[in-house]
């Protein structure tokens, strides 16, 4: 590939990576938004995160089955509660990697 194609496949990379982003901002600037769409709008982080932890706390990848004795699955429950005494993200995500070192151990 020549200098300019590599510079039409970069700037269109970058455009439709940037456009997505900037119409909603864009157009939803000066916007007031209803309640319930705020609302609504709030769960989609919380949905994600679940899609995406789910299949790795329950499920083993072949063939797709749910497995409730997963070394992912027993170190998330005592993650958890220890996140929701402390509320600290960061002795959280200490507390976690810890536990899942020392379950490799003993699973």
């Amino acid at each position: 590939m020549s200098m300019t194609e590599y510079l039409f496949l970069f700037s269109g990379m970058g455009l439709v990576t940037f456009l997505p982003r900037w119409f909603p901002l864009f157009y939803l600037a000066q916007r007031r938004l209803p309640q319930w769409l705020i609302d609504w709008l709030s769960l989609i982080p919380v949905a994600i995160l679940s899609a995406l932890l789910i299949p790795l706390l329950f499920a083993d990848a072949q063939p797709r089955a749910l497995h409730f004795g997963k070394l992912e699955l027993l170190v998330a429950i005592p993650t958890l509660i220890f996140s929701l005494k402390t509320h600290s993200m960061g002795a959280t995500v200490l507390v976690g990697m810890f536990l899942y070192w020392g379950g490799a151990f003993f699973y």
